[in-house]
């Protein structure tokens, strides 16, 4: 119960500020189709540079969680999904704002999203010291293992083709080895001079996610916008928590499938939301009223949206494998305040880690309120001219990369890498597998030379690697991964020759 010795720190003045500036901006940044979760925690990583750790954390996680039930507002009133994770919420939200029930809609959705993630970062809180203590038995030759299963899950990161995650994963572990080998001291890869120090993860996660958005934007130039904002009519609150709470089936079935996938690494909220809308839709006695305006359609989608978020941090801090493209990119500012994530966290860091679980919690009650009070106002930033809201969003991504070094090579970098980013995705590629193995190629890398060593100086690298319960438990698992992602591949395929 360590957890709650470490609640005041929460409500400290710059603590608990930083906690409300992050939910406000990240409900706003949520409601703003295109600008996702992981690039808003991405853009924010370097503001957090002058921040204590703990501090810069909390306001991470409170744009992790606002956006992603920022994202239902956009998608109830524009039928534009803020992030991925809310195309469930437009099938009966958008129907239901069209009703003239755009309020009710909107606060069922928040609600859901409030019992769905205080659910979620309970099982934060509960389950992630079980694995931490159960990772303490992990040595190099594990924790090499451990990287390479995040690896191998790349493929279904990517949310398309398998063999596109794959090679976009590669590309991230190709880039994750230029510059000067920590061991050796060897140059690899440095073709020019501003690449003598690698690349910058804060630059390259800049790059590949905000930049991509920002071509696309200037891409459409100055068209007129033609979305219409539906007026949010009144709707009694407390019907709306009589409501919310007597969709237990739907509120249940939601927040148990984010939370299982969740702590699955690699997939997604999106995943969390279709399925628990799925589900939610075969065990309703309701069926056929979901995709005409049905609020437990709303319920089942954001409950499982938000209760991911927190289950999602568990592989991350206790094995560095983040369980989606967010956490991907919380891992990145988890290193550059010098906390790396593994069995020792909440030993070596629990000043930090648990001020910033616990303000994950706190945050969803104020994620709540302030949603319920701006939802109507934030989705009038979705008519913000395209051309003006790049502009707002490159200034932003300049200033984040200069600011990490005070040094142009890290814009040049992120410029170049995300230009090229751009190109990937117009052919089905996508930034978060590449992501994923620019962070975890080094801890592959280290763990295997470390590994190595050791090794020598024993009965030789097959042996150490390859022996041992927990080492062949990895193994099996690793396998498993690469034939689950090949049979997605098969299946995919087959799908598409029998259209």
């Amino acid at each position: 119960m360590d957890f709650i010795y470490y609640f005041g720190e929460v409500f400290t003045f710059w603590s608990f500020g930083l906690l409300l500036l992050g939910t406000i901006f990240g409900l706003i940044l949520g409601a703003t189709p295109g600008l996702s979760p992981t690039m808003a925690v991405a853009l924010a990583i370097p503001f957090t540079f002058k921040l204590e750790p703990a501090q810069g954390l909390i306001l991470l996680g409170a744009l992790y969680t606002s956006t992603v039930a920022g994202g239902a507002v956009s998608a109830i009133l524009l039928k534009i999904p803020g992030a991925p994770a809310n195309i469930a919420t437009t099938l009966d939200g958008y129907t239901m704002a069209q009703k003239g029930e755009g309020a009710r809609a909107l606060q069922v959705s928040f609600l859901a999203s409030l019992f769905g993630g205080v659910i979620g970062v309970l099982l934060l809180i509960f389950l992630t010291p079980i694995l931490a203590q159960w990772a303490l038995a992990f040595g190099p030759s594990e924790s090499f293992w451990v990287a390479i299963l995040g690896v191998t899950i790349i493929g279904t990161l990517g949310g398309g083709s398998v063999v596109k995650g794959l090679l976009a994963g590669c590309i991230g572990l190709w880039l994750s080895t230029i510059g000067f080998d920590d061991i050796l001291g060897t140059q690899r890869f440095i073709f020019h001079s501003s690449l003598s120090g690698g690349i910058n993860i804060i630059a390259a996660l800049i790059g590949l996610f905000a930049i991509p958005q920002v071509i696309s934007m200037f891409a459409r130039g100055r068209q007129a916008h033609d979305l219409e904002v539906i007026n949010v009519k009144p709707h009694s609150l407390i019907k709306s928590v009589r409501e919310v709470f007597s969709s237990f089936r739907a509120l249940g079935i939601g927040t148990t499938v984010g939370s299982i996938i969740g702590l699955i690494p690699g997939v997604g909220g999106q995943i969390a939301g279709l399925v628990a809308y799925d589900q939610s839709k075969n065990f309703s006695t309701n069926r056929k009223k979901f995709g005409k305006g049905h609020h437990e359609g709303v319920i089942a989608a954001e409950s499982a949206n938000n209760a991911m978020v927190g289950p999602s941090l568990v592989p991350l801090l206790t094995l560095s494998i983040p369980g989606s493209p967010t956490a991907a990119v919380l891992l990145g500012g988890l290193i550059i305040h010098g906390i790396f994530p593994g069995p020792n966290i909440f030993r070596d860091y629990p000043t930090v880690v648990w001020p910033f679980i616990n303000s994950m919690l706190i945050g969803q009650v104020v994620m709540c309120i302030f949603g319920l009070a701006i939802a109507g106002y934030a989705a009038r930033i979705a008519r913000v001219p395209s051309h003006i809201m790049a502009a707002i969003v490159l200034t932003l991504a300049i200033f984040g990369s200069y600011s990490v070094q005070t040094s142009m090579n890290d814009v040049y970098v992120m410029m170049i890498l995300g230009i090229g980013m751009y190109f990937l995705e117009r052919y089905g590629y996508s930034a978060a597998p590449l992501v994923l193995g620019l962070i975890l190629g080094p801890i592959a890398e280290g763990n295997f030379v470390e590994g190595s060593m050791i090794a020598n100086a024993q009965n030789g690298i097959a042996t150490y690697f390859l022996t041992g319960t927990l080492n062949l438990v990895l193994i099996l698992m690793v396998i498993a991964s690469i034939s689950y992602s090949v049979w997605l591949e098969l299946r995919s395929s087959k799908a598409g020759l029998a259209l």
